[in-house]
């Protein structure tokens, strides 16, 4: 994203007219399109002030397509409420400050989310978390986006919209391998913004039509992390894989979102059992 981008530059690659695309991507977004890219250069900053400590406050904004650091820090500063710097050390307050997140979208965005204290990892109902890496083969999916984020009556739809089709096609709903794709952080996210797709497994033969889309999980190496409790149990393990396992694993984070491998249904167990899984790619 430190490409310039233009309406004209974007309708053109996608075969529209400005004004007509225009139309279809704020019906289709809910925001303008200027408005969508200044808050993913905003939203992918925040992340790597905190996740890509090895780099400096100016390589990342020249990385997210600022043309200085001082553009950088007062945009920083003026939509979160906080400096670059802040994020990456905050300190402890009573209020919150507010910026342009919370203007926007009813957003508290407070920089001590992403952090946690180093103390060994458990959860509610889980002994000690392990990170296991295991290598996957190539699976074909049938994915279905949700309409709101990760908004949890959009997700409880979306899941079963996508295992009643799943059923259709001949898979029980015991055994479909469920699969979530989380494209976004709700730590500097609105949660109706976050991107979101459910996936199911399925073999060559299955028909995949509109709304649903064929997807593939590529080849490759993955780090498996089990976790059965709450959201924030969750929450927390996600913490754990990033900044406490990946630094020291000799792998970084591979060209994919985050994914989820849903075991059970919180509606009815009244808690979650996942595995986070994360493709690898080996440093060096």
């Amino acid at each position: 994203m430190a490409t310039p981008l233009s309406l004209e530059i974007i309708s053109e690659h996608c075969h529209f007219s400005p004004f007509h695309f225009h139309r279809i991507f704020s019906g289709a977004m809910n925001e303008t399109l200027n408005n969508y890219i200044a808050r993913r250069r905003l939203e992918k900053a925040a992340n790597f002030l905190v996740f890509k400590r090895d780099k400096s406050i100016t390589e990342i904004a020249y990385d997210c397509g600022f043309s200085s650091s001082a553009n950088f820090s007062r945009a920083i500063k003026q939509y979160f409420g906080y400096t670059p710097k802040e994020i990456r050390q905050p300190k402890n307050e009573d209020i919150s400050r507010l910026g342009r997140i919370f203007d926007k979208y009813g957003k508290v965005f407070d920089p001590t989310d992403f952090y946690r204290e180093k103390t060994a990892i458990k959860t509610s109902y889980d002994a000690s978390i392990i990170v296991e890496v295991k290598e996957l083969a190539t699976m074909r999916l049938a994915k279905l986006k949700s309409t709101r984020g990760y908004q949890s009556d959009s997700l409880f739809q979306t899941w079963d919209d996508l295992s009643k089709w799943g059923e259709l096609q001949n898979i029980a709903l015991e055994k479909q391998f469920r699969l979530a794709w989380c494209y976004d952080n709700p730590a500097v996210t609105p949660l109706d913004k976050c991107r979101y797709e459910a996936s199911i497994e399925v073999d060559n033969d299955t028909s995949i039509a509109e709304p649903f889309t064929e997807a593939y999980l590529p080849q490759g190496s993955y780090a498996f992390l089990h976790v059965k409790g709450t959201s924030e149990d969750v929450n927390h393990a996600q913490k754990y894989l990033f900044s406490e396992w990946l630094p020291y694993s000799r792998f970084e984070p591979d060209n994919l979102p985050m994914l989820e491998h849903y075991i059970n249904d919180v509606r009815i167990d009244g808690l979650i059992e996942t595995e986070i899984i994360l493709k690898l790619r080996r440093l060096g």
